[in-house]
C-alpha cells in the first residue's frame, strides 16, 4: 500500500517493516531500523495500486512522534492527488531529561476532511500573508490620496522586489523573519 525513504539512512521500505495496529493504521519504530540516528525527513509514498484503491473522500494520513513519548504530530496526508511527499521531522530539541522511548511513525488511512491542514500549508500561508504586508507597507509609504483611491507609481512592485532582493542577498535570515 504505501512506502517510505529516509534520505541518505535506508533503502525503501514498504508497508512490511511497520506494524499494523489498528485495522487501518501502522506504526513504524525506528529502534526497529539500527539508524545511527534520527532521520530529518522521510520520503513517504503510495504504491501505484493503493493510490488509485483508496476509497473516495480517504487520505494517508502521516503522523510523528519524536523520542520522548510525545503526542504524535500531523504531517501531512497523501492521496490520489498527492501519492507522495517529504516530511521534514520535528527535532526533538533540548530535553531537561533524556527522552524515554524511540521516534515512531504513524500511517493511517482516515476522512480527508476531517485531516487539519500541515504545518508546510499553514506555514506557506503565515509567510506569503507577511510577504504581503511587507509589500503593502512599502507601496503606502509612496501612495498619494486621490478621491479615496491609493495612486502608487507605475514601477513599485519592481522597486519593492529589488529592495527585498537586495537585503535578502545581505541578510541571509531576513527570509527567516517572514516564518512566526
Amino acid at each position: 500500500m504505501f512506502g517510505i525513504v529516509f534520505p541518505d539512512h535506508t533503502f525503501p521500505l514498504d508497508a512490511t517493516a511497520f506494524g499494523q495496529v489498528a485495522p487501518n493504521s501502522w506504526l513504524l519504530d525506528f529502534s526497529t531500523l539500527s539508524l545511527p540516528a534520527t532521520p530529518r525527513s522521510a520520503v513517504v509514498f503510495l504504491l501505484p495500486p493503493a493510490a488509485a484503491a483508496l476509497p473516495p473522500g480517504k487520505a494517508v494520513a502521516v503522523y510523528f512522534q519524536a523520542a520522548g513519548n510525545r503526542p504524535f504530530a500531523f504531517l501531512g496526508a497523501l492521496g490520489p492527488a498527492r501519492p507522495s511527499a517529504t516530511f521534514p521531522l520535528p527535532e526533538a530539541g533540548d530535553e531537561p531529561e533524556p527522552p524515554v522511548g524511540p521516534a515512531k511513525l504513524g500511517v493511517a488511512v482516515e476522512d480527508a476532511a476531517a485531516l487539519p491542514p500541515a504545518p508546510d500549508e499553514q506555514r506557506a500561508e503565515r509567510v506569503a500573508l507577511r510577504v504581503g504586508e511587507n509589500l503593502f507597507n512599502f507601496m503606502q509609504s509612496f501612495c498619494a490620496a486621490d478621491g479615496g483611491k491609493l495612486v502608487v507609481p507605475t514601477d513599485i512592485l519592481d522597486r519593492w522586489f529589488r529592495k527585498f532582493q537586495e537585503r535578502a542577498k545581505k541578510d541571509p535570515s531576513y527570509l527567516k523573519s517572514f516564518d512566526f
